[in-house]
């Protein structure tokens, strides 16, 4: 744990920004604050205030909206029957649509109030469809079976209509934890998370339902999380706060490039340069001291003239332009971290080895990935004598790990293989999965599709490699310096992504500008 974690008693890694929470376990927290003396009706308040507030903005009265409700028959649709009577007061209109006959008593308490206030049910989600903007609360968390019967066909009916649709809590048909949907569900413009983000809103599976994700805070005490939560969250979200504390700074003042880490990076075949510059530019924007950059004999010019930062050995190459072994110049005990697969083809598997045998922490990625599933991975991982950290995407994944093939490639699979083989996995997606032995699993929440590039990740190797070297530096321990180095990578990775989105939409977003913008966007943050 970061020594700022300690101070004042403030646990960062139990606030709301940065818990993640099964269905199970938000239950026992909701539980332990009803024990604790707090009223159901009064959490029910609070919580359907906070979500109008954050409506009212978004959804200007001036406009005279017209707000449909779905109503749930639990509490979920209690919070959004006092969404419906506090937007009537400020002078929305309102109509509420009732699928299931039968509701919880504190939801048809509030049912019979806005009865009572002549806000009339609608019979029908047809009568929605003209509605400016719909709030979803129909189901919340714990879901178990599919949607059904008017219900479901109502929620599809409303997905075709696109219409502006707000979730309360998670959209109404995802299963909570695995982020799936079962059967038909509400496709959300935004879904405001309610006290914890919820497992399934950080799964690939949800996101395509979610639209915009907002966490909604409704002041959760410390001892209630910490009471259900014990020892410490398995799964955290990584904040800028949580990346930024485990990047290598501050510098020294009196620090000079062999006191800020080398990083050996191992990449490219002639038929895939790109990819030895693209890993050369992103550890170098990383601000490692030093970096040799290893390239078939053929490449070294190119590298030279578009990497003069880095030292560039030219390696003998086969026949089709693949390493075929390394320079004599090569010497291990010189590197703080290796990295190895970018670009490299098959036809490298003895430069492969060597690396993978070496005593260095050592990162592998894309061919060093192919090369690894072609042995027995499970093995050889655990064998290896230094610390390790896999990049896969789920592709990749699958190939490594084949006995999961049955499953679906999810954070829990990347945990799974973590824990048994001891080497650190970083599951690349939408959602990117940082998986470490008897830590916490961290996912990067926020991330964009520009990033669906060639190259990309391998902007993000050379990254994490320049990064762990330095962090190597600093009396890291390899297996501590290549998690920190994958949590801060991937976030800021990612950041440099959407930055680059927002200004040339997400169609411009390429690997070279990636690696060129990364140092900038770091900037903005810190």
């Amino acid at each position: 744990m970061e020594e700022s974690e300690h101070r004042h008693g403030y646990r960062p890694d139990l606030g709301p920004e940065a818990v993640v929470v099964t269905a199970q376990q938000m239950q026992q927290i909701e539980t332990h604050l009803f024990e604790a003396g707090l009223p159901v009706p009064a959490l029910m308040e609070k919580v359907a205030g906070q979500i109008t507030q954050w409506l009212l903005p978004h959804y200007p009265r001036d406009r005279a909206p017209v707000a449909g409700i779905i109503v749930g028959p639990g509490h979920n649709g209690g919070d959004a029957l006092v969404v419906a009577r506090e937007l009537h007061h400020q002078g929305y209109q309102v109509r509420p649509w009732y699928p299931f006959p039968n509701l919880k008593p504190l939801t048809a308490q509030h049912q019979t109030y806005l009865d009572y206030l002549g806000i009339a049910g609608v019979t029908h989600s047809d009568e929605l469809l003209g509605c400016d903007f719909i709030v979803d609360g129909g189901f919340g968390i714990g879901l178990t079976k599919p949607l059904s019967g008017e219900f479901a066909a109502g929620i599809t009916a409303l997905n075709a209509a696109d219409r502006p649709i707000v979730s309360i809590d998670l959209p109404s048909g995802l299963d909570t934890d695995s982020g799936a949907a079962l059967g038909t569900a509400v496709r959300a413009t935004h879904t405001l998370c309610l006290g914890l983000w919820k497992l399934g809103l950080l799964q690939d599976a949800a996101q395509p339902w979610l639209g915009q994700a907002h966490l909604i805070p409704f002041d959760i005490p410390q001892a209630a999380i910490e009471a259900v939560l014990t020892p410490s969250p398995a799964r955290r979200r990584i904040t800028a706060a949580a990346a930024i504390a485990r990047l290598p700074l501050p510098r020294s003042p009196i620090a000079h490039k062999y006191t800020a880490g080398h990083a050996l990076l191992i990449a490219g075949s002639r038929q895939y340069g790109g990819a030895a510059l693209l890993a050369g530019r992103g550890a170098i924007a990383s601000g490692v001291g030093m970096l040799t950059l290893v390239v078939p004999e053929s490449l070294r010019p190119m590298a030279l003239s578009q990497l003069p930062e880095a030292l560039v050995l030219g390696a003998a190459e086969t026949a089709a332009g693949a390493i075929a072994t390394l320079p004599a110049a090569v010497e291990w005990d010189q590197y703080d971290v290796v990295a190895c697969g970018p670009g490299l083809t098959l036809a490298a598997t003895t430069v492969m080895a060597a690396a993978w045998s070496g005593d260095r922490p050592l990162i592998f990625d894309a061919d060093g990935l192919n090369y690894l599933a072609q042995r027995d991975p499970q093995r050889a991982i655990r064998e290896r004598r230094a610390a390790t950290l896999l990049t896969p995407h789920p592709g990749e994944f699958r190939r490594l790990f084949p006995d999961l093939w049955a499953q679906a490639v999810t954070p829990s699979a990347a945990a799974y293989q973590a824990a048994q083989t001891g080497c650190t996995v970083v599951l690349k997606g939408a959602i990117s999965t940082v998986a470490h032995p008897n830590e916490p699993v961290w996912f990067n929440p926020t991330s964009t599709s520009a990033l669906a590039r060639g190259g990309s990740g391998d902007v993000l190797t050379g990254l994490a490699a320049g990064l762990a070297a330095q962090l190597m530096q600093r009396q890291r321990s390899g297996a501590d310096a290549l998690l920190a180095s994958a949590i801060a990578a991937v976030w800021w990775h990612a950041q440099t992504g959407i930055a680059v989105a927002a200004e040339q939409s997400v169609l411009g977003c390429s690997a070279s500008q990636l690696a060129r913008r990364l140092p900038t966007v770091l900037t903005s943050h810190l």
